[in-house]
C-alpha cells in the first residue's frame, strides 16, 4: 500500500491526523475482502460498511487546503477528470445493484404473501413461485452486465501510482481500486456462484470475485438458500403433506428480506457519499 507521509505537493511534510486514519480505513477496507464470515451477508455488509469510512475519510481529506490546491493543478487536472470518469461510471453500477435488489426485495415480498394466501390454490402458488425464479434470471443477467462493467473500468484505469510528487491522487485512485473490488463482491453475492465470469487477466476484482465465489459454494448465502427452498417446493408439486418445505421456503424468503434490507440500506448510505465526493471534486476542478 502507498504510504501517504512523504514530503509532497499535495500534502503537507507533517501528515494531518486525518491521513493515517485514512491509510488505516483503506487497510481495513482491503483487509475485510480477504476476511471470512459464518454469514455471507454480514461479511457484505461489513465491507460496505468499511468502504463507507473510507469515502468519510476521502471528504475530509479534500477540505485540506494542500490538498485542493494540489488537485486544482493545471497538470493534475487530467487525472482529476479520469478519476472523475471511472467514479461516474461506477455509481452507474451502484444503481444497477440498487435496482437488482430493489426487485429482488419486490419478488420477494409478493412472494411471501402469495405463500401466506395458501388458500389460493397451489396451482396459483406454483405459478408465483415460477415467476419469482424468472424475476431472478432477469436479475442475473442484469448483474452479469454489471460485472463486464466492472471490468471495463479497471481496465481503463492504471491505479499504480502516476507521480510520487502527487499522492493525492494516488489516494484517489486506491479508493477507486478498493471500491470496484467490494462492487464486484457486491454483485457476485446478489446472483451467485454460477454467473462468475472468467478472470480474462482481472487484478485485483478477480481475485476477490474468484474468493467469493469460492465462499458462496462453501456456504450458499441467502439468495442462494430461497433459490434451493423454492425449486424444491415446486418440484414437490405443491404436496399439501409438503409442510416442512412450505416451513422452509417462508424461513428462507424473509431472511431474504432482511438481507435485502440490509444491503440496501448499506449501498444507499455508500452511494451518498460518493456523490458528496464526486461534489468536492467537481468543486475543486472548477476553483
Amino acid at each position: 500500500m502507498a504510504s501517504y507521509h512523504v514530503r509532497s505537493n499535495s500534502l503537507p511534510s507533517r501528515p494531518h491526523p486525518i491521513i493515517p486514519e485514512f491509510e488505516e480505513k483503506l487497510s481495513q477496507a482491503r483487509a475485510s475482502e480477504a476476511a471470512s464470515s459464518s454469514s455471507a451477508s454480514t461479511s457484505i455488509s461489513y465491507k460496505l460498511s468499511g468502504l463507507q469510512d473510507l469515502h468519510d475519510c476521502v471528504d475530509r481529506l479534500l477540505l485540506l487546503p494542500l490538498n485542493q490546491q494540489a488537485l486544482s493543478q493545471e497538470n493534475h487536472k487530467k487525472w482529476v477528470n479520469q478519476i472523475m470518469d471511472s467514479s461516474l461510471r461506477t455509481l452507474d453500477v451502484c444503481n444497477i445493484a440498487k435496482d437488482a435488489l430493489l426487485q429482488a426485495k419486490e419478488s420477494t415480498q409478493a412472494l411471501q404473501s402469495s405463500i401466506r394466501r395458501r388458500r389460493s390454490g397451489k396451482i396459483e402458488l406454483s405459478s408465483e413461485v415460477k415467476k419469482f425464479l424468472t424475476s431472478r434470471k432477469v436479475v442475473k443477467k442484469a448483474i452479469q452486465e454489471a460485472i463486464g462493467d466492472l471490468k471495463g473500468i479497471e481496465s481503463g484505469c492504471n491505479f499504480s501510482p502516476l507521480n510520487k510528487d502527487n499522492e493525492t491522487v494516488t489516494m484517489l485512485r486506491e479508493v477507486q481500486a478498493t471500491t470496484l473490488a467490494v462492487f464486484g463482491s457486491l454483485l457476485s453475492f446478489i446472483s451467485g456462484p454460477k454467473s462468475q465470469p472468467k478472470p480474462n487477466g482481472w487484478s485485483f476484482i478477480s481475485k476477490i470475485m474468484r474468493s467469493t465465489r469460492i465462499e458462496e459454494e462453501s456456504q450458499p448465502n441467502e439468495f442462494a438458500r430461497a433459490d434451493f427452498a423454492l425449486k424444491l417446493l415446486i418440484s414437490q408439486n405443491m404436496k399439501k403433506s409438503d409442510n416442512l418445505n412450505f416451513k422452509d421456503a417462508q424461513d428462507q424468503l424473509e431472511e431474504l428480506e432482511l438481507c435485502i434490507q440490509d444491503l440496501e440500506e448499506g449501498l444507499e448510505s455508500l452511494f451518498r457519499r460518493m456523490i458528496r465526493i464526486r461534489v468536492s471534486l467537481l468543486n475543486i476542478l472548477n476553483h
